[in-house]
């Protein structure tokens, strides 16, 4: 028979090995996942804010699923090492037009207030204006 010393002895192994946590491993981005640029349709990162990919280099129109940021673009979040064009119309174009400020070009970083971002000509509003967006690596 068993002895009371090994009954014990096995039940205090196996329920603290039951009790024991598997270790949990840190899981890391993929060194290819697409980088995203976050835009907002309110200052200050509020409102809704909707990720975009950041490296198609393509325009990306304020279209079908996209519409709720058409004409109401008020921040962005672009990654390091990107930087994207913001445009007035659709198609990412300007051609028709001599304004300047029809477009704006913003490297990574924060722009939590459309009200007052660089332009051509300085500081410009340019909050509640893009329709379309082109984004990729500097």
């Amino acid at each position: 028979m068993f002895s009371k010393a090994l009954i014990v002895a096995t039940l205090t192994a196996t329920l603290s090995v039951g009790a024991s946590p598997a270790p949990i491993k840190a899981v890391e981005r993929a060194a290819d996942a697409t980088p995203t640029v976050t835009l907002c349709t309110a200052v200050g990162f509020g409102g809704i804010c909707v990720p975009i990919p950041a490296n198609t280099g393509n325009c990306i129109d304020f279209l079908g699923g996209l519409t709720i940021l058409n004409k109401e673009v008020s921040s962005a979040m672009i990654p390091p090492g990107f930087v994207c064009t913001f445009y007035s119309e659709f198609g990412c174009d300007t051609a028709g037009s001599s304004d300047s400020r029809d477009e704006i070009g913003l490297i990574g970083g924060s722009y939590p207030n459309f009200h007052a971002v660089p332009g051509i000509n300085g500081q410009q509003d340019f909050n509640d204006m893009a329709s379309s967006i082109s984004c990729g690596p500097i």
